[in-house]
């Protein structure tokens, strides 16, 4: 690695899980399942999507895209989390770190950015059905996935621009299964303090008013519906309830974790988890 920052750490150890073989060999074919599960069911989506001139429609055009997402988000981590499952020495370099901090923040940058897209487009076809195919327009769409994308490389870019020129001089142990943002700022050997308040500004406060947004477009789902029809209320909480539960799942670890970033909670692992390998499984 190049020394000019002044680091002399050139790779870092992820704790990963402690637990003993038995229970590491369970959490592999588990992971294995889950991961292969995740890209199978989100490829289909894709190529359903893609092909199916019935599924031509705003709403499965987001759909797809999401998909794509959630398939590059877990594939930023979960390989490497299976492989080092089977390996005593769990080590990354450091501009392996860097890249993956760089993809799982432009990732979920985005991801997070299209669920709000997407609440936006069951506002409209729910409370404006009559105008819901001149509003969500193809120009729309495609505009919904540019920003995304945009909000996704400005959000990770804000945060590792400052990230990769910190000196690293040891320790070099990360307590996750992968390299966590604020866990690896900790380990510069200089002080990080406004980078630590910037962090939890960027990210924590993002997936915060993300899902506010979420919230408050649900809500209003929610009422119209139920001034509408009282038995329409039900009908639409099933519907909204698997994308609700999706949402927070999504969410709820990245508010925990980054608004609270440089606390060590024993929980930060199974959020992780939750996070990279769980949520995409059940998004679409």
């Amino acid at each position: 690695m190049d020394l000019k920052n002044g680091s002399v750490v050139t790779e870092f150890i992820l704790q990963g899980f402690s637990a003993g073989w038995e229970l590491q060999i369970v959490f592999f074919v588990t992971f294995s399942l889950i991961y292969g599960a995740t890209v199978l069911g989100n490829t289909l989506i894709m190529v359903t999507v893609t092909c199916s001139s019935t599924l031509h429609s705003p709403m499965y055009f987001l759909l797809g895209n999401l998909s794509f997402l959630d398939m590059c988000l877990s594939t930023v981590t979960t390989p490497k989390m299976i492989r080092d499952l089977l390996t005593a020495h769990k080590t990354i370099s450091i501009w392996g770190c860097m890249a993956q901090m760089f993809f799982m923040h432009l990732f979920g940058g985005a991801e997070a950015t299209l669920l709000v897209a997407m609440a936006f487009d069951r506002y409209v076809a729910v409370c404006k059905p009559l105008h819901y195919r001149k509003i969500m327009n193809h120009r729309v769409l495609n505009g919904f996935v540019i920003l995304s994308w945009t909000i996704g490389f400005i959000h990770t870019m804000s945060q590792m621009v400052l990230t990769v020129n910190l000196p690293f001089c040891g320790p070099r142990i990360i307590d996750n299964i992968f390299c966590d943002l604020p866990l690896v700022i900790k380990l510069a050997c200089v002080e990080t303090y406004t980078l630590e308040l910037f962090v939890i500004a960027d990210s924590g406060l993002w997936s915060l008013i993300c899902f506010l947004l979420l919230l408050v477009s649900y809500t209003v789902i929610l009422a119209t519906v139920q001034r509408r029809s009282s038995g329409g209320l039900s009908k639409a909480l099933s519907t909204l309830s698997a994308h609700i539960t999706v949402v927070s799942l999504f969410f709820g670890p990245c508010i925990f974790i980054y608004a609270w970033p440089f606390k060590s909670f024993a929980s930060n692992k199974v959020l992780a988890v939750f996070y990279t390998v769980i949520t995409p499984l059940l998004n679409p």
